[in-house]
C-alpha cells in the first residue's frame, strides 16, 4: 500500500503526536511520500530506514497512490482538496487539531483505524464541491471547495448587497456582512454557525446562508445542487472577499461570479465503525440530553 502524507503547519508540541502516527502507519509496512515541506521539518525525529519520496504539488503525487493521509485538523485536510482534485485519490483525516469534523479520527483510535487501512476495511464517501466561475482568474487554477463558497464586506464596517440569482432568476438581495454557499459537507462547518441547517453529505443541494442579515426574516434556504447561482455585489468599498474554503481573494464589485456543482468528487475514507451519525453525535453533541442519562 502506497499513502501521501501531508500536514501543513505543526507546532513542537505537536512532534510527539506526529511522529507517533507515521511510525504505526510505517510498523504496518505502509509505504509514505510525503509533502515535502512537513518531511524537511519533520525528518530529524524520524526513523523510517529509508528515504522516502517526495511531493510539493498536485503534479508530483505518483498515479498509484492509494490514499492522502492528512495529519491535522480539518483546516489541514480542506488543503488536501488542492493537491489530489479530480485525480480520484481519497482522503483520510487524522486529527490533532480541535474539533475534527472531517478530520475525524481522533489519536486514542489510531491503532484501529490505521490497522483498518492495511486491512482494506473501510468504506470511502463521495463527496460534492462546489466550483466557482469568474469574469477574471481566481484560485490559482483551483477554484472548488469541499465546504463553501462565500462573498464578504472586506474593507468597511458597511453591510454590502448581493443580487443573488438562481439560473438566471432572481432570488433574493441580501443586506449582510456576506453570504455562503455550503456544500452539505460544509453545512457542519461556517453555515451552521450562522445559522444554516445540518444536511445530509449524500443530499444533492447546495445551503445559501447569510452572514449577519439586516432583516429578520432572512434565512437560509436548501436548493438543488443543479443550480447555477450567479451574484452581483454592491457596496460603499471598491473591495470585496471570495473564498473558497480557507482561500481568499480580494475581488472588486465588478467581476461576474457565479457557483455550481464541480465536475468531479472527493472521496473520504471512513474506517467502517465510523459514519455520519456518530460524527454529528459526538462532535456537536447532537441528542445530549440529561434525561437520557
Amino acid at each position: 500500500m502506497l499513502v501521501a502524507v501531508y500536514n501543513r503547519t505543526f507546532e513542537e508540541r505537536n512532534i510527539p503526536q506526529l511522529r507517533n502516527v507515521i511510525t504505526k502507519i510505517h510498523e504496518q509496512n505502509i509505504q509514505m511520500v510525503f509533502f515535502k515541506d512537513f518531511y524537511d521539518r519533520i525528518a530529524t525525529h524520524l526513523n523510517l530506514g529509508y528515504t522516502p519520496a517526495f511531493f510539493s504539488s498536485k503534479k508530483d503525487l505518483p498515479s498509484n497512490i492509494d490514499m492522502l493521509i492528512s495529519l491535522g485538523g480539518d483546516g489541514t485536510l480542506l488543503d488536501t482538496i488542492t493537491y489530489v482534485g479530480s485525480s480520484n485519490i481519497p482522503i483520510i483525516g487524522i486529527n490533532l487539531g480541535r474539533l475534527g469534523f472531517l478530520a475525524a479520527i481522533p489519536e486514542n483510535e489510531l491503532d484501529s483505524a490505521i490497522l483498518s487501512l492495511a486491512r482494506g476495511s473501510y468504506s470511502i464517501e463521495r463527496r460534492t464541491l462546489v466550483h466557482l466561475d469568474s469574469s477574471v482568474p481566481l484560485f490559482n487554477g483551483t477554484p472548488f471547495a469541499l465546504n463553501e463558497f462565500t462573498l464578504h464586506r472586506k474593507d468597511s464596517s458597511s453591510m454590502i448587497k448581493i443580487h443573488t440569482y438562481l439560473n438566471g432568476e432572481f432570488l433574493n438581495t441580501y443586506w449582510a456582512d456576506g453570504l455562503i454557499v455550503a456544500t452539505p459537507t460544509g453545512s457542519t462547518g461556517y453555515s451552521l454557525s450562522c445559522g444554516g441547517p445540518v444536511v445530509f453529505p449524500q443530499t444533492s443541494s447546495f445551503v445559501i446562508t447569510p452572514v449577519a442579515p439586516h432583516n429578520l426574516n432572512t434565512r437560509s434556504i436548501v436548493v438543488p445542487d443543479d443550480n447555477v447561482i450567479s451574484f452581483e455585489v454592491e457596496g460603499r468599498a471598491e473591495q470585496f472577499l471570495c473564498t473558497m474554503d480557507a482561500r481568499t481573494e480580494s475581488i472588486a464589485s465588478g467581476v461576474q461570479l457565479a457557483v455550481k456543482k464541480e465536475s468531479f468528487t472527493i472521496g473520504l475514507v471512513r474506517p467502517d465503525e465510523h459514519n455520519f451519525l456518530n460524527t454529528i453525535r459526538q462532535k456537536l453533541y447532537w441528542g445530549i440530553d440529561r434525561r437520557n442519562w
